[in-house]
């Protein structure tokens, strides 16, 4: 599970390595207006129904250099709220 932030949206991607394709995708695309934290964390739920649905429920969890705060620990938190393991 890769986690990418712009100064306004983020995404989040369940990706096979083995045969480097992406399984999952969700991002902040679209949303309704609210604060950021909050959209991450609704990312992360998303991201995690749809892996769920893909009969995915363990992953690993990269947060591509960012620190563990903020909006990546809500994305971590609301996938983790969604039933993912990590």
């Amino acid at each position: 599970m890769s986690v990418f932030r712009s100064n306004k949206q983020i995404y989040v991607q369940i990706i096979n390595d083995e045969t480097a394709t992406t399984l999952v995708a969700a991002s902040s695309l679209g949303m309704e207006p609210m604060p950021k934290k909050e959209q991450a964390a609704k990312v992360g739920e998303a991201v995690a129904k749809k892996a769920l649905e893909a009969g995915i429920t363990e992953v690993v969890f990269d947060r591509n250099g960012y620190l563990y705060h903020g909006r990546v620990k809500e994305v971590a938190d609301g996938a983790r709220k969604g039933g993912l393991k990590f």
